[in-house]
């Protein structure tokens, strides 16, 4: 017989938090009604400066089937957690995911642009990517690289070599889920092995909470910028120097309020 399910969910408590994110998250969708382009990342909703989309997109689905595939592979690939002994365990999971979540994004974005600048494939320019595949390709990269002997366990009953399980995937999940992003995946894969490999290494706690702190930072900007949300008690004034915005959170009932500069929106020069 196998662990208590409680006992496992106390083994893998970064794995366990992101499958109850995911699945809040697909529950809310499903009850409001919300579709992929409210939540989704595409090449022109990335040009118009939502960038909070990286984010939003990641921990979207949409599909029940995907949502499915997604978290039955990351249970899986919670085995991360717990392999302290060989450099790896919950600090270094926690990191590396939002490592994923964030240069996957990006790099889908950015493959996004080559097509349609350089290749003239306009069909990209309004694709739409939802899920949380690149951060589980990402994983099953890594952890290939890691530990090559492991298993990834599916659905409970099919195992894959990790090995050869980012690939696999690709094509298990091309014939049960039609509409599944292609470049998404692969972004996971490629920032995965850019871990694996060391080529992205050196994540601490203190980078990690830096890159955290910008995340949240432009993540909040971007949602200001975009209009999509009313943030009533956020507000951008010009200062002194007009590249320089000032950023005001006024407190409910009464004056008080929390001033600080920062950079120009990172989003100018591309809109």
């Amino acid at each position: 017989m196998g662990k208590p399910l409680f006992y496992e969910i106390f083994e893998k408590p970064a794995t366990s938090c992101a499958i109850g994110i995911c699945s809040a998250i697909w529950f809310y969708i499903q009850k409001s009604n919300i579709g992929y382009s409210h939540v989704g990342l595409s090449y022109e909703a990335a040009m118009e400066g939502h960038y909070w989309r990286i984010i939003t997109s990641a921990f979207s689905h949409i599909s029940v089937i995907h949502l499915v595939f997604n978290m039955s592979a990351l249970w899986s690939l919670g085995v991360v957690e717990q392999l302290g002994h060989l450099g790896l365990g919950v600090q270094y999971y926690l990191h590396y995911t939002l490592v994923l979540v964030v240069l996957s994004g990006m790099l889908v974005v950015g493959m996004y642009h080559i097509l349609i600048q350089k290749f003239k494939l306009e069909y990209f320019r309004r694709v739409t990517a939802v899920g949380y595949s690149c951060v589980v390709f990402g994983w099953m990269t890594i952890l290939s690289v890691k530990q090559p002997s492991s298993k990834l366990n599916l659905f409970g009953f099919l195992s894959l070599p990790i090995s050869f399980a980012p690939f696999e995937s690709l094509i298990f999940t091309s014939i049960i889920v039609p509409q599944a992003s292609f470049i998404g995946h692969l972004s996971g894969i490629i920032v995965g092995y850019a871990v694996g490999w060391g080529l992205i290494h050196g994540m601490n706690n203190y980078w990690a909470v830096t890159m955290l702190g910008w995340t949240v930072l432009v993540f909040v900007f971007s949602v200001k910028k975009s209009g999509t949300f009313d943030l009533n008690f956020l507000e951008i004034e010009p200062v002194t120097d007009p590249s320089l915005p000032s950023v005001r959170f006024f407190a409910a009932g009464n004056g008080r309020s929390l001033q600080m500069s920062t950079l120009p929106d990172v989003g100018a020069d591309l809109v």
